[in-house]
């Protein structure tokens, strides 16, 4: 059924001034396939999953909550994609993936590795007040249109642990300037949970930039839909070291006849070396 979807369905390709030059990035909550969503389950709906990102085609594309079959089943319909990434509660398979996926025909990935947010970060540990395992996953990548490298760096913050939320994206703050000393492109995508107005984005916005914000062409759409319940921004791409951003998007497109691919929108953004 997804072979048929997919083989159904055009690859829409970037066009334009500059497109053989962008880097088109992505974020996408995929919502753990586990949840008991009703008629938004993951059996119901994975065919728009692979609809949307065939149709994205984005070069990298950072996944948040995804179980390990969630990971494999992306892997085994789309060739072209490798990723990295590891299971939150022990480093292996168990648990929720911050995955990274890159197109092999447009970036290779030259390494990469996963820090848990707590105050223990090089092994699998809770942080602070959190009410999960949280953790980001980074890999150095290298453009082939270009032979630029870049960072990529993927996570997912705590929905309930103010001080989980505080201090683990000043974690990432730091962890992004300790493996970045030769100041290469960075991306940093995820599902923050929290409103661009929050005080604990402060020190990011001081050394990034919100692709939303600084994109030539862009939405305010919110990013999390609770599957028609819910709302706000709450999913970011930021980045810092490229010249330009000429778009940025909110997918809220349908696919396969479903009105929402996840309980979040994927969010996208086209950038400039």
């Amino acid at each position: 059924m997804v072979a048929a979807l997919l083989a159904s369905l055009p690859l829409v390709e970037a066009k334009g001034d500059g497109a053989s030059e962008s880097l088109k990035v992505m974020s996408y909550n995929i919502r753990l396939g586990s949840a008991k969503d009703g008629t938004n389950s993951w059996n119901l709906r994975y065919a728009a999953t692979a609809e949307m990102i065939k149709d994205q085609a984005p070069d990298v594309f950072g996944v948040q909550e995804a179980l390990s079959y969630q990971v494999l089943f992306i892997e085994e319909n789309f060739r072209n994609y490798e990723c990295v990434g590891v299971g939150r509660e022990d480093g292996k398979k168990e648990g929720e993936f911050m995955s990274i996926f890159w197109n092999k025909k447009t970036v290779s990935m030259l390494k990469w590795g996963t820090f848990w947010l707590s105050e223990t970060p090089e092994k699998p540990s809770m942080g602070w007040d959190a009410a999960c395992f949280r953790t980001a996953t980074w890999a150095l990548m290298k453009d082939k249109k270009t032979g630029k490298k870049f960072y990529f760096v993927n996570t997912h913050l705590d929905h309930k642990g103010k001080e989980a939320q505080k201090n683990g994206l000043k974690l990432i703050v730091d962890r992004i300037a300790q493996i970045n000393p030769d100041g290469y492109p960075m991306v940093l995508t995820g599902d923050f949970n929290m409103e661009p107005d929050n005080s604990n984005l402060a020190e990011l916005d001081s050394k990034m930039q919100s692709a939303r914000k600084i994109a030539a062409k862009t939405d305010s759409h919110d990013t999390f839909n609770g599957w028609g319940r819910g709302k706000g921004i709450i999913d970011y791409i930021y980045v810092s070291g490229f010249s330009s951003c000429p778009e940025y998007q909110t997918i809220t497109k349908r696919y396969a006849d479903r009105k929402f691919v996840s309980d979040h929108y994927p969010v996208c953004a086209k950038l400039i070396f």
